[in-house]
């Protein structure tokens, strides 16, 4: 008899906790609960948006330019290159990039043998009370990006990114087979009655329904002000980082102020099948989609 060979799997992980002002201290944070993900099987780990350092953009302050810094040479990005060789995980490293007289919110691959293996800079920018990334970040100018790493072809958006469906189809179209959001979300100062957790997890379980593909998002927790160096009220992040499957239902999820590593295992020759049986790329009407092009406006 020939034997049947055993399907892809690919176990992800992810992790959330709180981050202060140091950035070795968050470095070495991030670095053990990698470790824990790993010990637990996970293959690629995802930490969480800009783990520098407190999110910084709730307020304009161009001291915070200073924390910028080249991708390639970042500490983030070669800490966590040196940690994804020994331990042999992919690792995604969100971080502030500076390129020359530009600055983005940029995330940087990590391959498991810590070869960096290319940089993806925040697509969709947002402005707005307790969010003010425009007088911080350049729009991305890279489109967006999967990488083929060891384990399985990723995409991954940043955040705001992570509401467009059209990021999440993007990153689909181009092979992804997982769809990773880095994520820095909590209250809004200027309502706070106001709680996105609830949507911003709908949104995703969507695009794993839409794209029959896993999704995984990793906010940070705690409350951020004075203490950090932050001028302002500060931000409440709600932590709540998930793993969803390709129905969009939770296999682990995170409560507000849990603090550690979550992981899930998928079948990726399955995905891969059922993908296709679900016939959602099959039925594009891409010659019915020009209201999605550029400055496109129909009368109402």
């Amino acid at each position: 008899m020939i034997a049947r060979a055993a399907n892809r799997t690919l176990t992800l992980g992810v992790l959330q906790t709180s981050y202060g002002a140091n950035l070795a201290d968050n470095i070495l944070r991030t670095a053990d609960l990698v470790r824990a993900a790993a010990a637990k099987g996970a293959q690629v780990i995802l930490p969480s948006e800009l783990f520098q350092g407190p999110y910084f953009c709730v307020t304009q302050e161009e001291r915070w330019f200073a924390t910028a810094l080249p991708w390639r040479e970042h500490p983030c990005v070669t800490a966590m290159a040196s940690l994804a060789a020994e331990l042999g995980v992919v690792i995604p490293v969100s971080i502030f990039e500076r390129d020359g007289p530009e600055y983005y919110n940029s995330l940087v691959m990590i391959d498991a043998d810590g070869s960096p293996l290319g940089v993806y800079r925040k697509s969709h920018i947002p402005d707005g009370p307790g969010y003010q990334e425009k007088y911080y970040f350049r729009p991305g100018d890279t489109g967006f990006r999967v990488w083929d790493t060891k384990f399985a072809r990723i995409g991954v958006g940043i955040c705001w990114d992570q509401w467009y469906p059209e990021c999440a189809r993007a990153m689909a179209l181009m092979g992804a087979e997982a769809l990773l959001y880095p994520t820095a979300i909590g209250s809004e100062p200027h309502d706070t009655s106001l709680d996105t957790r609830d949507p911003w997890r709908r949104v995703m379980q969507g695009h794993a329904v839409a794209n029959v593909i896993p999704v995984a998002a990793a906010n940070r927790i705690g409350h951020e002000g004075a203490d950090v160096g932050l001028n302002g009220p500060g931000q409440t992040f709600y932590g709540s980082s998930f793993l969803a499957d390709h129905r969009g239902d939770l296999l682990a999820a995170f409560e507000r102020t849990d603090e550690g590593v979550l992981t899930a295992t998928y079948d990726l020759d399955f995905l891969h099948t059922h993908r296709a049986a679900w016939g959602f790329f099959r039925d594009r009407r891409t010659d019915l989609y020009d209201a999605l092009g550029p400055g496109k406006r129909f009368d109402r």
